[in-house]
């Protein structure tokens, strides 16, 4: 009853014998249905809030590294400073010990950076998930609750403010950057 003598209706087909895409053969079927089946499943994964926070974790403490990086290249352009911390010092042990002081820069500020984005990414998500839509609202949310969590050891009216300010910015970076198509009348 499908096919080309009947347009309008859905092509019906036995499961395991659906047609295969052009240039792949009935021999690859096995292999195409297993990459189809593992595509599903990494797609899924990569939906998950668990995925979604770790990725913007991970991808704070890069960005927090990189910027400390580019920002302990001029730590160093003092000579009078330079000349009194690291008197009586090798070459070798200059370099050593400046090294290791920019690795420590980078690792501190990568793990704050990484918080935040873990944080932000993490909250978003859950809120993103309970309500099922995407809008500004999320971010703006997001944005209260994390910068509120983050200025918690500072007191009740750091906590509002922080999740103000954070709010703000959310709001700001959505509406300048993100792009959402209008939601549909029901």
């Amino acid at each position: 009853m499908n096919g080309p003598n009947f347009p309008g209706l859905v092509p019906l087909h036995i499961p395991g014998k659906e047609p295969l895409p052009p240039g792949v053969s009935d021999e690859e079927r096995d292999a195409y249905e297993q990459m189809k089946k593992t595509e599903r499943f990494m797609t899924m994964a990569s939906e998950t809030c668990a995925f979604k926070t770790v990725l913007a974790g991970g991808g704070g403490l890069a960005i927090g590294a990189f910027f400390s990086l580019m920002s302990s290249s001029f730590a160093y352009e003092d000579p009078l400073l330079r000349e009194r911390t690291q008197a009586g010092m090798k070459t070798h042990q200059k370099a050593s010990a400046m090294f290791k002081e920019m690795g420590r820069g980078m690792w501190t500020t990568g793990k704050g950076f990484g918080k935040v984005g873990a944080l932000y990414a993490g909250i978003e998500c859950i809120i993103e998930s309970y309500r099922a839509k995407n809008d500004i609202y999320n971010s703006v949310s997001a944005g209260f609750l994390a910068g509120g969590i983050l200025a918690r050891n500072s007191g009740p009216r750091a906590v509002l403010g922080g999740g103000l300010a954070f709010a703000a910015f959310s709001a700001v970076i959505d509406l300048a950057f993100i792009r959402r198509e209008p939601a549909e009348e029901d």
